[in-house]
């Protein structure tokens, strides 16, 4: 499954359960998010991770400390931009080489303003 197809798939997932699309692939000079999404009263900045095998913590294990400093960095960037600010969280939707849909909610948080943490 390609970058976008996968983003399709997570969207379409998500969409099914509620979730209201806000923006798909927001990016800045931080970094970008594959989707932002709205539940309730909340924005919910996803990540997508699709991975063919399972070697090296699969899709979850692709999400480095790194890459989730990138995301918090453009979730910071889209929120300056926003009047009032809303309840947020990270999400991930991880794709196995089976083809199994893994939506990890609040899947990593912000832990001294500056340094995320995977679940």
């Amino acid at each position: 499954m390609k970058g976008g197809e996968a983003e399709s798939r997570a969207l379409s997932f998500l969409e099914s359960r509620g979730l209201e699309l806000v923006e798909r692939n927001y990016r800045c000079r931080m970094g970008e998010i594959d989707l932002i999404m709205k539940e309730g009263d909340a924005l919910v900045f996803v990540e997508v991770r699709e991975r063919s095998c399972g070697d090296f913590g699969g899709a979850g294990g692709s999400i480095t400390s790194s890459k989730q400093n990138r995301i918090l960095r453009a979730a910071r960037h889209y929120l300056s931009r926003l009047e009032c600010l809303p309840a947020c969280r990270f999400d991930a939707v991880l794709f196995d080489e089976t083809g199994k849909t893994d939506w990890v909610k609040s899947a990593f948080v912000e832990q001294d303003g500056r340094s995320a943490r995977f679940r």
